[in-house]
């Protein structure tokens, strides 16, 4: 198990418009993999995107996850499954073994597979074919939102809600989001949909 040191957040200073939507200047839009815990908005910004909405999931515990041929189709919106300490398959953040647990399970950075480094001029550079947005809304508002959408009764993942446990969600993505980037992976976050691109910082820089 790996623990992660705590991280901040600021704009980043070069970006570009695509679609009307503020992105890293440095990224294409076929790189784009959206992901983030239920409810932050994804699909809203896939569809805005014009990208693909159908959600595909992806297992970062797999051996060659990077090259699923769901990856294929980009930008599109994705679900991610974590491993946790003391839980052999890995767990999506809706999933009742998740939910139910008696205490949050602790995410177990260390059996998440990274793809290979680019060693070769013919290979394929897999730390560079993806970037990873993290769409990670403040808690309070995303337990709102959750709430509402709960009234239409489309998602049973937001029966039962506690602001607690969206808080745990989120704490799960950042972790992950900092070993990803710590790991030489393409990483920035954002707060909701209309905002800008943040990238992680350390407390001492």
């Amino acid at each position: 198990m790996t623990i992660t040191m705590p991280f901040e957040t600021a704009p980043l200073d070069d970006v570009q418009i695509i679609k009307g939507v503020t992105f890293p200047g440095h990224i294409t839009f076929r790189q784009l993999l959206i992901t983030g815990p239920p409810g932050a908005g994804k699909s809203s910004l896939i569809r805005k995107l014009g990208g693909w909405s159908e959600e595909g999931y992806i297992d970062l515990t797999l051996n060659k996850w990077w090259a699923a041929q769901s990856l294929s189709l980009r930008p599109r919106e994705i679900h991610l499954g974590f491993p946790f300490v003391g839980f052999e398959p890995s767990l999506a953040l809706f999933d009742k073994e998740w939910l139910e647990a008696d205490a949050r399970p602790v995410i177990d950075l260390e059996r998440i597979r990274l793809p290979p480094e680019k060693r070769f001029f013919f290979s394929v550079n897999w730390r560079w074919r993806y970037v990873f947005e993290f769409l990670l809304p403040p808690a309070p508002l995303l337990l709102e939102r959750r709430l509402e959408r709960s009234k239409r009764g489309t998602h049973h993942v937001d029966v039962g809600l506690e602001l607690k446990t969206i808080e745990s969600q989120i704490q799960v993505y950042r972790h992950a989001a900092l070993y990803l980037h710590q790991s030489g992976l393409n990483v920035y976050l954002r707060e909701d949909t209309d905002d800008v691109p943040l990238q992680i910082i350390y407390p001492e820089q």
